[in-house]
């Protein structure tokens, strides 16, 4: 082990990501012209809960569509949530807007942690990473890749997630003065691609003789976490309520789960199945075999179908959307996966 591992670190690291750095669309390579700051915000905002490949084709489409903060600022807010539609955790779409809004405001995006903070949905990994990687600020970036590459650095043996507190100081005991956020997604590549959750490339890895994880044998053993309590389980009806070709859907209320985005209707998420509590109209609804689930953050959801056709009389607050045209509803995971099931029953 090198006799100063925290100088040790970052300048082996440093280089092998000159070497090795990936290629990403929000992304400056090394030795080359600072990034643009509302890419990295865009990108790192997209990326929470969210995998790099996942929120890539997102990304390209929004900047593609919004490529400043004064565009996005100016966006209509349901045009923006249909776009974001599938990318989950719809609080960031509107914390998104809020913040290119402010910023937009503002005249300038700020360029320090404790300013980026103050803005809507930047927490503390997302100001640093922001400061660090868009505007050359020293700060301390710790995401998950980070989180497992420090953990088995140090081979720190308290669970998650009380053993954050010490991996973020561990994480500042590395950092360079310079080049902080090169640094940081050296750390993001290499938990990426090499200190891999499970079956890590320890053989490839720069930071080998410095990792005291590696020395115990057993490096896929950190970090280590506490035992997970399982979600509760809730339960709810989805109403497909037809006319002709053309489907019934509503908007959900602005705040809460899903909020302002399109849906099917549906009625409440309940601890047992409501049946046709919350139905959108009377009418003569017929229960289908089928049903659909999906995992949230918090709770697992379980939905009964039910179907009807309008006979012309019933009263619905919504609006009619083409069957042929579901997919640009903009529909959140859930909803789309029912739609899916409802169109071939």
């Amino acid at each position: 082990m090198p006799d100063n591992k925290p100088r040790a670190i970052h300048s082996r690291l440093l280089d092998w990501y000159d070497r090795h750095a990936r290629a990403l669309p929000w992304r400056a390579q090394p030795g080359a012209n600072a990034p643009d700051p509302y890419r990295v915000w865009l990108s790192e905002i997209m990326l929470q809960q969210t995998q790099v490949a996942s929120a890539t084709p997102y990304f390209e489409k929004f900047t593609a569509r919004w490529p400043d903060f004064a565009s996005l600022a100016a966006a209509d807010d349901a045009e923006l949530m249909a776009a974001w539609a599938g990318l989950g955790y719809y609080a960031r779409a509107r914390n998104l807007l809020a913040c290119a809004r402010e910023v937009a405001a503002m005249g300038a995006f700020p360029a320090t942690e404790a300013e980026l903070r103050k803005l809507p949905g930047i927490g503390g990994y997302t100001a640093a990473a922001i400061a660090a990687i868009a505007f050359g600020q020293r700060a301390v970036v710790v995401d998950a890749n980070v989180e497992r590459v420090v953990s088995r650095l140090f081979a720190v043996e308290e669970p998650l997630p009380g053993a954050r507190k010490r991996i973020h100081a561990l994480t500042d005991s590395v950092t360079p003065d310079a080049r902080a956020g090169d640094f940081a997604q050296a750390m993001m590549d290499l938990g990426s691609g090499i200190c891999t959750a499970r079956a890590p490339r320890c053989m490839l890895c720069p930071l080998l003789d410095a990792c005291d994880g590696f020395a115990t044998g057993a490096p896929e053993a950190f970090p280590v976490k506490a035992a997970k309590t399982p979600k509760p389980q809730r339960y709810g009806t989805m109403f497909w309520f037809t006319r002709a070709d053309r489907v019934l859907l509503v908007r959900r209320p602005a705040k809460g789960l899903l909020g302002g985005m399109r849906a099917l209707p549906t009625g409440p998420w309940s601890d047992s199945p409501p049946g046709l509590a919350g139905a959108p109209t009377s009418a003569s609804w017929r229960m289908l075999d089928a049903s659909a689930s999906h995992g949230f953050t918090h709770f697992n959801l379980q939905l009964a179908l039910a179907a009807a056709e309008a006979g012309g009389h019933e009263n619905a607050d919504g609006e009619w959307w083409p069957i042929a045209e579901l997919e640009s509803a903009g529909l959140p995971t859930v909803f789309a996966k029912a739609a899916r099931i409802f169109r071939r029953a």
